[in-house]
């Protein structure tokens, strides 16, 4: 069924004015869905950065960008704009849920689609000017912005009641993963920015953490009450930063050390809202800890290189170079490109933010449904 929702999805979420047979299409279709039992949670509603864009860089003027080969080679519908090889964290998530997986917003003109929406956007973070130097992104108060619309302009067209848009949004899982470009497309170019000259690393991260905060506030004011954010990876690992200093082993711990001050931070205020605010269930996904181990001991996660990109990189920048022919077994990979992961290592965190007992904390997704 998940199959022909698909295809049936590629005719209705075209940029066409929304009319009632759309609407009405869409409801059937999601009715359809859950009723085959399929679907154990009614949406998925993701933010964030390239590691969870779907696409919504493609409508922007930037240079960061994942549309062109080999981004996608695994993945079934080609190069989408997707920062990997294959499915995304969320992707397999949406699977995991029983739903699709959740459009880039950009790409869904006057309309919304009921089972969820992807607001996130390579190269941003939290604070605006993050990113800003590769050129148009959605920072996290401008994806903040677009879910406001979808959830007040939008949703009331497809869900006639109030209270059954509030049981609706409170039952739906919401993603984020935001943070990294804050440090390596802002805190770690001084030549480009000055944050590392007026902030020391912690009085930086509390400014992450009162803007973040804010912004997770306006998340639960609108409906929300099931968040799950993940922890920005070990920075100093990744092959764009790795491979380019002199150092020995295969991190930089001192800029691994800026994320973990980051991250203890992050639980921190997720424990907090979560005693703050009525209702709300905010999830700690623990990916740090799990990236770290895969990419210093790949062989205990089924891998075989946990350090050199699959994709050619030129000088170690972080995209691929277009066209250029990939490893010949990605799957062995945990780095597709000098920055993002290959879909193995998606599905190694995925997998176990679903339904493991420690790297979602304090409950797993599949026990969030329930709750």
């Amino acid at each position: 069924m998940l199959e022909i929702y698909e295809n049936c999805y590629k005719q209705v979420a075209r940029p066409w004015p929304r009319s009632s047979i759309h609407i009405w299409i869409l409801i059937y279709l999601r009715s359809v869905v859950l009723i085959e039992g399929s679907a154990i949670a009614p949406a998925i509603y993701v933010f964030g950065d390239s590691l969870f864009d779907s696409g919504n860089n493609n409508f922007l003027l930037t240079l960061a960008k994942a549309n062109f080969l080999p981004y996608g080679v695994n993945f079934v519908k080609g190069a989408t704009g997707r920062f990997t090889n294959g499915k995304t964290l969320v992707d397999f998530i949406a699977e995991f849920l029983g739903l699709p997986f959740a459009p880039p917003y950009l790409s869904i003109r006057n309309s919304t689609i009921l089972t969820g929406m992807n607001y996130a956007s390579g190269s941003c973070g939290i604070l605006p000017e993050s990113g800003s130097r590769l050129g148009k992104c959605l920072n996290l108060k401008e994806q903040m912005d677009l879910f406001e619309k979808t959830v007040k302009l939008d949703l009331p067209g497809l869900i006639n009641k109030p209270d059954d848009i509030a049981e609706y949004l409170s039952k739906s899982i919401i993603l984020v993963s935001v943070g990294n470009n804050d440090f390596l497309n802002n805190y770690l170019q001084p030549k480009l920015y000055d944050s590392s000259k007026k902030y020391s690393p912690p009085q930086f991260v509390q400014l992450l953490m009162d803007n973040l905060s804010h912004h997770l506030e306006r998340l639960y004011n609108l409906g929300a009450r099931k968040i799950v954010m993940f922890e920005i990876g070990p920075l100093g690992c990744i092959p764009s930063i790795a491979k380019t200093q002199n150092h020995t082993g295969d991190c930089v711990e001192e800029t691994n050390q800026l994320a973990s001050i980051f991250n203890d931070r992050l639980r921190e205020t997720l424990e907090n809202l979560t005693f703050t605010l009525q209702g709300s269930l905010f999830v700690l996904g623990r990916a740090n800890e799990i990236g770290y181990d895969a990419i210093t001991s790949p062989l205990k996660y089924g891998l075989e290189d946990g350090s050199n990109p699959c994709c050619i990189c030129l000088n170690n920048a972080s995209s691929c170079i277009p066209l250029a022919k990939p490893c010949l077994q990605s799957n062995t990979h945990f780095f597709w490109d000098a920055f993002h992961l290959t879909e193995s290592a998606n599905s190694v965190i995925a997998t176990g933010c679903f339904n493991g007992s420690t790297l979602c904390t304090p409950l797993n997704i599949m026990k969030l449904v329930q709750m």
